[in-house]
Parts: structure tokens; sequence; C-alpha cells
């Protein structure tokens, strides 16, 4: 990437942000300092008017802070061209151009005058060689020392070859022996109070002795298989939706397939319901007013390698949830925690694509 396109971008992020404060009035102006609300009503307006979608990520990846003069790619740069009323990124780079790209362009148009150096031909000198007689005893010799050296060369490579194939086969042979010892054990997971698989994904985590844990992710209705020669296994199975449980099993005589029942995790069901998918915004209101601690600790995650995490009170989550938004569609709650009948921790992301809605 060159220096004029990110110097383009910059222009087009200020045109962008301009377009945007035509019609809303966010928190700050300086569009590197939206976050929350402000990045779902923009993203909405986007939609809106350029029929396109910017994903968390890209906002906080070329917009939050561009430290490393990246450029998004080429169809994000036509959405946003078209948002601020241009057909595309090419036609916005020609309505706007920037002087040093003209500078640039008249240079590149100056003839550079070029110095004309005579080449010399060079001599051409032949070189004879002279012929030197060997004696017979001398080749002779010399034959000898090559049928030699070829007997010692072939014994060399068979040896090297047997070599070879012995450590092969001892390399193989204590793979399958070692395999030998392990047995694959099936786990599916049920809903204790439904007696229906698990519509979720599940983390669970295989504790060892004096070994650090190993995680695994299970998708949505689909069962855990785990190969090992263990004679003890020790696993914690968690989801947002879940109370999370231990699990421990003697494998000594334990059967291959097995169904473990989880139980539900209302208050965080009962969160989820209420944040997505209830359309009566006063009734949505009421009970998250009800069901959310007023001192709750609330993180939203963000996809970005620069923002991790930020963090909002209570309001300001109800807020965001009864947004006549569809961003709403793609929030998902990680985890969330209990105390004294009231949630008082949430955690929760909203996944998004670029893709044109």
């Amino acid at each position: 990437m060159s220096e004029i396109e990110f110097l383009y971008f910059q222009s087009l992020k200020k045109a962008v942000q301009e377009k945007y404060l035509e019609s809303h009035s966010p928190s700050f102006d300086d569009i590197s300092k939206w976050k929350g609300i402000d990045i779902i009503y923009f993203q909405e307006d986007l939609r809106q008017k350029a029929k396109g979608n910017i994903s968390e990520k890209t906002f906080y990846t070329y917009f939050k802070n561009n430290a490393q003069e990246k450029v998004p790619r080429i169809d994000m740069l036509n959405i946003l061209s078209v948002y601020i009323g241009y057909n595309s990124w090419s036609e916005f780079r020609k309505k706007n151009p920037i002087v040093d790209e003209k500078k640039n362009a008249e240079i590149a148009a100056t003839p550079i005058p070029q110095e004309i150096v005579p080449v010399q031909k060079e001599e051409q000198i032949e070189i004879i060689k002279p012929i030197i007689p060997v004696e017979n005893k001398a080749i002779e010799e010399i034959q000898n020392i090559n049928h030699n050296n070829t007997n010692h060369n072939f014994l060399r490579r068979y040896l090297w070859l047997g070599i070879s194939a012995f450590l092969f086969a001892t390399v193989l042979f204590l793979v399958f022996y070692d395999n030998l010892f392990y047995k694959k054990y099936t786990y599916a997971f049920t809903d204790a109070d439904r007696n229906s698989s698990i519509k979720g994904e599940l983390d669970v985590k295989i504790i060892r002795d004096n070994e650090s844990p190993i995680l695994f992710k299970v998708k949505p209705n689909s069962p855990f298989v785990y190969e090992t020669k263990s004679k003890k296994l020790k696993m914690i199975i968690s989801s947002p939706f879940y109370k999370t449980d231990e699990v421990t099993r003697d494998l000594t005589n334990a059967p291959e397939k097995e169904n473990i029942e989880l139980k539900p995790n209302d208050y965080a069901i009962q969160l989820f319901y209420y944040s997505k998918s209830i359309k009566d915004f006063k009734k949505k209101t009421y009970q998250l007013n009800r069901l959310i601690s007023d001192k709750a600790l609330i993180y939203q995650v963000v996809d970005s390698d620069i923002y991790g995490i930020e963090t909002m009170d209570k309001q300001k989550y109800i807020s965001l949830v009864t947004l006549p938004t569809t961003s709403l569609e793609n929030l998902e709650v990680i985890d969330s925690q209990m105390e004294n009948g009231k949630i008082v921790m949430i955690k929760f992301r909203i996944t998004d694509d670029e893709k044109t809605k």
C-alpha cells in the first residue's frame, strides 16, 4: 500500500464523519471516539443509505486507531464512497485528488536525460591448452582407484538404506504400539429439564494431573469424542445457558458411550430472551430492570486486535438492547453471573459480517 492510498482513505473517513453528523448527534463528533450505541447507529445508517454493512472489527481496526496505516478492502471502500454520494472508490479518488499526487504525476512526466557511454569491444583471446602425455602405468593406477571408490560407495549406499529402513520400522512400531492402549469415549449432552439435546455451543475442559487443562469446543447438537489411554477422566462442562458441571469418571470399566445431563441456567436464558427476542420494548425494559442488578458489571467484547473489551452500566445496556436495529439479531450473551437472585455480571458481543444486507 502506498502512502498516497492511505491519505485518500483519511480523506474518505473525514467525509464519512461529516456525512453522518449531518443527521445524527453521536457522543463525540470525532469518529475515532465512537463506541457502543454510536457504532450501531452508524451501521444502521450505512445499511439504509449504502445497502452495505461494516463489521465492528473493521470499524475498530480502521476508524478507531489506524496506527499501522492500513486501508480496508476495495468492497468496503466502495460502500463508504457510496454512503457519501459517489458511485465508487475510484470516482471518489478522481473527484478528490490529493495535491501530492498531482506533483508526482508532473515529475513522472518530465523526461530524464541519459548519458550515452561508448561500449568498447573486448578482445577475443584464444587459449590453446597443451596436451600432456600420460604413461600407461599411471592410467592403470587411476583406473584401480576409481574401481575401489565405486565399490566403497556401493557398500556405503546399501548400508545407509538398511539403517534407514530399520529406523523407519522402529518408529512405525512404536507409533502403533502406543495407539493400542488408546480408547475412544463418546459423550452426548442433553437438557436435564427438557430432555432434549443441547442446542448451544459447549466448552469441555479436560483436567489432567501435573499438566495444563485442555479446552475443547463442542458444536450444537454434537457429541464430545475423546481418546485417551488414561484410566481416569475429569472434565468441566460449561455453557452460557447451563450451569457448570464437573464430571469425573473411572475408565477402567466405563462404557464407551454415555449421556450427560446439564441443568439449565434459567436466569441466563431469561437474559438472552429479554435482550434479543421481545419486540415489546416497554415489557423488555421492565423485565431487564427487574433481572439485572443496579451495580452489575457489563462488558462488551469487541472483535478487534486493539480494543478487546468495553464496559457499560445497566441503563446503557438496556438502552442498547431496546434499540430498533438489525444489529441485535447478532447479539450473543457469552457469560453471566448470579448473586442473590440478580444478574451481577454480563459479558456479550455483537457478531457481524460485511455482506450487503
